[in-house]
């Protein structure tokens, strides 16, 4: 979901580019090319670009590699934001063969830009129909889910003697004031989403006087969420040893399992909390790019994004919940996960319509 990870994190950052040699596919071939390519001239890699929060464990993409004949190359680029910017850029002469990584709140500003190619996935009647927002035309294939939630310190709220706030109207009163860090709406995942989330609470209308509340009780704002979440919250292991001084950060309702399962020892308890009231529904997204050089290995590879294997493996490593209703997420991370029950929500078309003018409006109220 959006955004940017460590290990130790709401979403485990992982570089992974495997090589596994030369794989014999169904069509039994005898060889491959000293340039890369199987004897039948198709290439043997698929490349899939995706924001820095793309993480898969070894084995499973291994299994994948043999099951299908393709190696699997990613290159990450950046915040999720940044990257479907750096995608629209590169239309018709893509840097690779699928994206992953685009989610609800900038949909519409992908497929508005054509830089997806039609295609429907294997497996797709698996995923509910709440999640499949290019039902027409099959651009994008859902991946996985999850909420972007304002997450706070416990450990600092129960030092402090202070009640966590529980809602977006919490967060504006003066008990709370210079404790909350957010991302920039106009170039983070996260950031925009609990723009996004403020707006369907308040509506087109009243989304601004609330903004001008957060402004003058000193909510700070930085450019992407490692640098919010790793550097500046205060209830992080990353935050910590920064040195972060803020106990309320926008980020994910995953936040808690991130921290706790990578933490050692393992604790009983995470320490970082979920202000459920605060929360917008996330859905990410990966769709083969239009000119993608290899149209078969990527549409394998979307095929193996919904696949129920990949989906149980994504919890533990990007830490977001699968969208297949045949998947379950690990015991580990449903231990720690918490569980959002009514997050704020809107529609791909009034997102479609509003959010370019939302972002420029955002800005100019932030950035006094």
């Amino acid at each position: 979901m959006s955004t940017t990870s460590t290990t130790s994190t709401t979403r485990r950052t992982t570089s992974v580019v495997v090589a596994v040699g030369c794989v014999l596919g169904m069509l039994a071939l005898s060889a491959c090319g000293s340039s890369g390519e199987g004897t039948s001239g198709e290439s043997a890699t698929v490349t899939l670009v995706s924001h820095d929060s793309w993480a898969v464990s070894k084995n499973v993409l291994k299994d994948f590699e043999k099951k299908s004949g393709y190696q699997v190359k990613v290159l990450e680029d950046g915040d999720a934001g940044q990257a479907v910017n750096k995608a629209i850029l590169s239309k018709g002469n893509p840097q690779g063969d699928v994206f992953f990584g685009v989610d609800n709140t900038l949909l519409s500003r992908a497929l508005d830009n054509g830089i997806f190619a039609p295609y429907r996935a294997k497996g797709l009647e698996r995923v509910p129909s709440e999640y499949q927002l290019d039902v027409a035309k099959h651009r994008v294939t859902p991946v996985d889910t999850g909420d972007i939630c304002v997450n706070y310190d416990k450990e600092y709220f129960a030092r402090h003697k202070l009640a966590v706030p529980s809602s977006f109207a919490d967060l504006a009163k003066p008990a709370y004031k210079n404790l909350l860090v957010t991302e920039n709406a106009a170039t983070s995942s996260p950031g925009l989403g609990f723009l996004l989330g403020s707006a369907a609470k308040y509506g087109g209308d009243g989304w601004q006087g609330y903004w001008k509340k957060l402004v003058a009780n000193g909510v700070q704002v930085v450019d992407g969420w490692d640098q919010a979440y790793n550097e500046e919250f205060s209830g992080s292991a990353g935050g910590k040893k920064a040195g972060g001084e803020r106990p309320l950060v926008v980020s994910y309702a995953s936040s808690p399992p991130a921290e706790a399962i990578y933490a050692d020892p393992q604790p009983k308890t995470s320490p970082v909390g979920v202000a459920t009231g605060t929360c917008f529904r996330q859905v990410e997204f990966a769709g083969l790019l239009d000119g993608a050089k290899n149209e078969k290995g990527g549409r394998a590879l979307l095929d193996f994004l919904i696949s129920k294997e990949f989906q149980q493996d994504m919890p533990l490593n990007m830490f977001v919940d699968p969208v297949t209703e045949d998947a379950s997420a690990p015991a580990d991370y449903r231990k720690y996960a918490v569980r959002v029950g009514d997050p704020e929500t809107m529609s791909p078309r009034t997102i479609a319509d509003h959010r370019d003018d939302w972002v420029k409006s955002w800005t100019s109220l932030v950035r006094k």
